[in-house]
């Protein structure tokens, strides 16, 4: 197998690249369910996306185009969720820091010097975390939302039963 590898890499070095990889998808798929269950605490109608398609974000390659979608969705998904429990947080909720680790992880697969790439790919990380720590505190604002006033709950206007 080595015979068709590139003079200098070794097969321990292709072994460090398979482990990699798969640490990477695992890592992909506790992202994809922090926004599957997020996904999950949403009311069917204000869903912009299923929670069965944020598995997608596993898949290499896919996952370059899909990370605009669930940014973008989940986005007017919580939007939506949070406009109806009348909770105040800032318009289109993750979509600013999810919009910053989508264009970094499609910089990241584009072929660059070594130098630009390693830059992007720090940027790629701290955005990461940072999009999926938004995910997980409004996930966190819903759960607490949910537990006090129930799945079900709707806003009603007071000023509708004075008149």
């Amino acid at each position: 197998m080595l015979e068709y590898l590139q003079k200098g890499i070794t097969e321990e070095f292709v072994q460090y690249m398979v482990v990699a990889g798969i640490l990477r998808i695992i890592i992909w798929l506790f992202f994809g369910y922090t926004i599957y269950s997020t996904l999950k605490l949403i009311k069917k109608e204000n869903q912009c996306i299923l929670p069965s398609q944020a598995w997608f974000v596993a898949l290499p390659f896919f996952n370059i185009y899909w990370n605009f979608e669930v940014v973008r969705r989940l986005s007017d998904s919580l939007n939506n969720e949070f406009y109806d429990r009348q909770i105040e947080v800032e318009e289109n909720p993750t979509r600013r820091s999810g919009m910053l680790f989508a264009w970094t992880f499609l910089l990241s697969n584009i072929p660059l010097p070594p130098f630009i790439l390693v830059t992007i790919g720090l940027l790629h990380l701290v955005y990461f975390v940072t999009y999926w720590v938004k995910i997980a505190q409004h996930r966190s604002l819903l759960k607490l939302h949910i537990g006090h006033y129930g799945l079900d709950y709707k806003f009603e206007d007071k000023q509708t039963y004075e008149n």
